[in-house]
């Protein structure tokens, strides 16, 4: 996938701080390496760097008051996530096309008229009411088909299988 960040709008830090953790989290797991997260949250923050710190990726979380300056100067194209939009895969393969930096808005309240007059593509998956976090992990995961194959080298590595849950901690087995 090409350079892609995601612009968190609206956060409510007293009602939405789990689902915007998933965002985050969604973002760095398929592939954004930056999160611009509209209104502050140390908590979001703490979280994420922590899952950083340990499963590793190349993932920050910068904080804007005013992300509408974000779209204005963003230097590539924009990807808003809205129930509104135009079905992705009407634009999927111009999508796929693009070879400039990627911004994906992701709202968490009723985003503002200027978000769909700024952004580029104005993309719906599916139409009716569902989770943001959803709709980005679909989102990204039909950009970009290794999307949610990255490789992150962190010092805690998941070991797939079937039966059960299995870590390996790389940074004990060094020394």
């Amino acid at each position: 996938m090409n350079f892609c960040h995601v612009l968190r709008m609206g956060h409510r830090p007293e009602r939405d701080k789990r689902i915007t953790t998933h965002v985050a989290l969604t973002s760095r797991a398929f592939g954004a390496t930056k999160m611009y997260l509209h209104r502050s949250d140390s908590r979001v923050i703490e979280t994420v760097n922590d899952v950083v710190s340990k499963f590793g990726g190349d993932f920050v979380i910068e904080t804007t008051s005013n992300p509408k300056k974000i779209l204005k100067e963003w230097n590539g194209k924009i990807i808003h996530l809205t129930m509104f939009g135009l079905p992705i895969d009407e634009n999927l393969v111009e999508i796929r096309n693009i070879t400039e930096p990627i911004l994906v808005v992701v709202g968490a309240e009723k985003v503002p008229p200027w978000v769909f007059e700024y952004s580029d593509f104005n993309i719906a998956i599916g139409s009716q009411p569902h989770s943001e976090v959803s709709a980005l992990a679909i989102a990204l995961s039909k950009i970009s088909d290794d999307s949610y194959n990255q490789k992150f080298e962190g010092p805690i590595q998941v070991v797939p299988s079937g039966e059960r849950r299995n870590m390996v901690d790389i940074s004990k087995s060094k020394n």
